[in-house]
């Protein structure tokens, strides 16, 4: 195998189970401010994307932000061979790609490990105080820094004071004994973790406050995650359809939830890579979708009938529930449900391909000359 790169500069690399690719972004935005730095490309994260990212790091890049993924256990030391981070960040441990682990989340957390102890051993590390998986992770012989964010929990970075706001949410945070407020252009209280993450890596590196709050406020959307489209008459169109999981799932359930509109519409695909745990992951699913607060549910994918029988075991109303193997009659469903105080969330993993749902309806609703608002 080649050398592996060690470089004398800020090397970021952030993985888990959910929030990787927003947390780079909202980090490489920050760092933006005054550095010129280089990001790994959307959530392009193979460990052969990091072989090639590290011939495209230069000398005049003051800071590397990458986004390590993994399919399976030994992925993540790979990363770390191509390109050795000093600064980590492992956003949760949760059950994406939970069947090529063994089937347990105990397999996750070690292979998430794989970044602890193959990063710079005096670096810094940045974990999730309010996922109690995390407490898997095996950083006893790691001798850097390890720093926390949270909500629920006592932690070194910790948002309070949330809300739901037009277009995104704000939060407060104590930083150098003063409190500040921030904002993200995004919804969702799991999108504060990916904030809180950017923040305890930034302020590590000495970036001001100023320079956090415009960083996050302005960072690069990734297609397919979280993005919010609305158009008159009250119609809104959630579009997080680029991947899946369990956590993810129900935390796309409780934006649904939280965003204006009178009907909430959930549409689930099939959620990948679970395993032997995919048909437990699906009902978990379920049975959130019943007590979340919405009004109808609609299941894409043979997998995701499990969503759908689940929900309806759990007390969901049958005749609010549809399941869809053709994306014809999903388009064709969705359709006649395109009124005025609807709000439509899309959301499986995304070899499912449900981005074209959303493009389609999208165009349908332009075909309607609803106008889009934002």
């Amino acid at each position: 195998m080649t050398k592996t790169l060690i470089l004398k500069k800020p090397v970021i690399a952030v993985t888990g189970s959910a929030g990787k690719t927003t947390t780079k972004e909202m980090i490489a935005s920050i760092l933006r401010r005054k550095w010129r730095i280089f990001a790994s490309y959307r959530s392009f994260n193979q460990y052969t994307c990091s072989a090639a990212n590290a011939i495209r790091i230069r000398p005049f890049h003051k800071a590397a932000v990458l986004e390590f993924g993994m399919g399976a256990r030994g992925q993540i030391k790979k990363h770390c061979h191509f390109i050795q981070p000093n600064i980590g960040v492992i956003t949760n441990v949760g059950t994406a790609h939970i069947g090529n682990v063994g089937g347990t989340v105990r397999g996750i957390a070690h292979a998430k490990s794989e970044l602890i102890k193959h990063m710079k051993q005096t670096g810094f590390l940045v974990i999730n105080a309010d996922d109690p998986n995390s407490r898997l992770l095996e950083t006893q012989a790691f001798r850097g820094t390890i720093a926390t964010v949270g909500i629920n929990q006592e932690a070194n970075y910790r948002a309070y004071n949330i809300q739901y706001r037009a277009g995104g949410m704000s939060f407060q945070i104590v930083l150098d004994s003063k409190e500040y407020l921030f904002d993200i252009p995004i919804y969702g209280t799991h999108n504060i973790y990916n904030a809180l993450n950017a923040i305890a890596v930034s302020h590590h590196l000495g970036f001001s406050p100023k320079e956090m709050r415009a960083g996050l406020r302005f960072y690069k959307r990734t297609p397919h995650r979280m993005n919010v489209f609305r158009f008159s008459n009250n119609v809104t169109l959630i579009d997080d359809a680029c991947s899946a999981n369990p956590n993810s799932m129900k935390a796309a359930l409780d934006v649904l939830v939280k965003v204006d509109g009178k009907r909430k519409i959930a549409v689930l695909g099939t959620m990948l890579a679970m395993g032997k745990y995919s048909a437990k992951a699906h009902k978990e699913v379920g049975k959130y979708a019943a007590k979340c607060g919405i009004n109808y549910l609609y299941t894409y994918g043979k997998k995701a009938q499990l969503i759908a029988k689940s929900a309806i075991v759990a007390g969901f109303p049958a005749e609010k529930v549809k399941r869809f193997e053709s994306e014809k009659m999903l388009k064709k469903s969705l359709d006649a449900m395109l009124k005025p105080d609807t709000t439509i969330l899309i959301k499986a993993s995304h070899k499912i391909k449900l981005e074209k749902t959303v493009e389609y309806l999208k165009k349908r609703l332009f075909q309607k000359r609803w106008k889009l608002i934002k």
